[in-house]
């Protein structure tokens, strides 16, 4: 399985390796307030442009991750609070004479 996932990270390497060797042509990127940068390689427009969409996506996922990870906490809290009480608890086998549980027999 391995071999297999490493097969296929080579292959999606060389996908977008020969994907960005295509692409070298020169662009011009306008931003707002007619601000122009001129001559910037097409891979490189495509790959800023995938680095922020990943991180704006990343930041979509924070709040879940937290939410998420609170209600752990809370219920570990409320996991080693069950045990604590448990734990604390009489147990009743240890007060039972062991005639109770299995009986003498005459001899």
């Amino acid at each position: 399985m391995r071999y297999l996932v490493w097969a296929l990270r080579l292959i999606v390497f060389i996908a977008v390796l020969m994907f960005a060797l295509k692409n070298t042509n020169p662009v011009a990127v306008n931003f707002y307030g007619d601000y122009i940068m001129h001559d910037v390689p097409l891979i490189v427009v495509m790959l800023v442009t995938f680095v922020v969409g990943a991180i704006f996506g990343l930041l979509l996922t924070v709040p879940a991750a937290m939410r998420r990870r609170r209600e752990a906490v809370r219920l570990r809290r409320e996991l080693d609070r069950i045990q604590a009480a448990v734990n604390n608890q009489p147990n009743s086998a240890t007060n039972v004479p062991p005639e109770t549980i299995a009986p003498m027999s005459p001899l």
